[in-house]
């Protein structure tokens, strides 16, 4: 490969993975495939969470990585019991929802990825004899350059019909008009598609433990090559996404994504506020062009 792979994804899969290995119960989340697509990196990753030095950094990205999956992966069960059966991931990484959980079987999943990120991770599958289901489509989109709508129809995305959307772990990355057209395209979709959205708050909306959090892992992105960019204070997100049509259902930290009960334990892990979840529906069938044009007041 001509592109090294995206450590953000490898750091994301780790989280997910150490979380099953070094914390206590409950458990937030089960990402039982995690530990196998890290491959040769999974002893060094992984004695990164095991280690004494530094455990506020490393449980405050193991607890990012597991409640916002299990966040969203109960909000794909509510959309399946609705009857939706299209789910699209932007910025898969190294999502492993399509090749561990029973709820895969009942959906069609559109993985979209930057195309050097998909041929590492289908490389990762290959490597730990994890078969790719025949309902997975790898979608090949760069959200900075790439018309999303396009390539999700070219992929066998039915527009017609309302789907659900996760897309976690990206907005910082991009800059704020890639953020804008992605949402753009997303509210042109069918009413009633469902998209939940993860964003950092900005300085001066995170607690102590948020900006200490966010001091390391800005200087970590930047060092992997992929900075953060962008960030949103909830009003902020909530006019973003209702001027790209959507009615915003809810926002929630990092506190409110899982119940309560997930909070009572013993290992150290406690909520901290430096990311959102951004909850919303599209509300009308599709979108005037000029609509979508004035989507955040920003080219789409």
């Amino acid at each position: 490969m001509s592109r090294p792979p995206s450590g953000t994804a490898l750091a994301a899969a780790a989280g997910r993975a150490a979380h099953l290995i070094v914390d206590g119960v409950p458990t937030i989340f089960e990402d039982t495939v995690a530990l196998a697509l890290l491959g040769p990196d999974a002893e060094e990753m992984i004695a990164v969470h095991r280690s004494s030095v530094d455990q506020e950094f490393s449980a405050g990205v193991r607890l990012i990585m597991t409640a916002r999956s299990r966040y969203v992966e109960n909000r794909l069960a509510d959309a399946v019991r609705r009857g939706v059966d299209q789910y699209v991931v932007l910025g898969a990484g190294l999502d492993s929802f399509a090749y561990r959980s029973p709820l895969a079987r009942h959906v069609r999943v559109f993985e979209v990825d930057h195309p050097y990120t998909q041929a590492w991770k289908r490389q990762r599958l290959a490597h730990a004899g994890v078969a790719v289901p025949a309902q997975v489509e790898f979608v090949a989109v760069d959200f900075e350059n790439d018309p999303l709508r396009e390539r999700l129809t070219g992929a066998g995305f039915d527009v017609s019909k309302p789907s659900f959307v996760s897309w976690l772990g990206v907005t910082p990355y991009l800059t704020h008009e890639a953020v804008t057209a992605t949402f753009a395209a997303l509210g042109a979709l069918a009413a009633g598609t469902e998209v939940t959205a993860e964003y950092v708050l900005p300085t001066d909306l995170r607690d102590g433990g948020g900006r200490r959090l966010a001091d390391q892992v800005i200087r970590a992105v930047a060092a992997l090559g992929e900075p953060w960019l962008t960030f949103f204070s909830p009003a902020e997100m909530t006019d973003l996404l209702g001027s790209c049509g959507f009615a915003v259902v809810e926002q929630v930290g990092q506190r409110e994504q899982v119940d309560t009960v997930f909070w009572e334990r013993s290992d150290g892990l406690h909520p901290i506020e430096l990311t959102r979840l951004a909850r919303a529906v599209v509300r009308v069938v599709g979108q005037p062009t000029e609509a979508i044009d004035q989507c955040g007041n920003r080219p789409s």
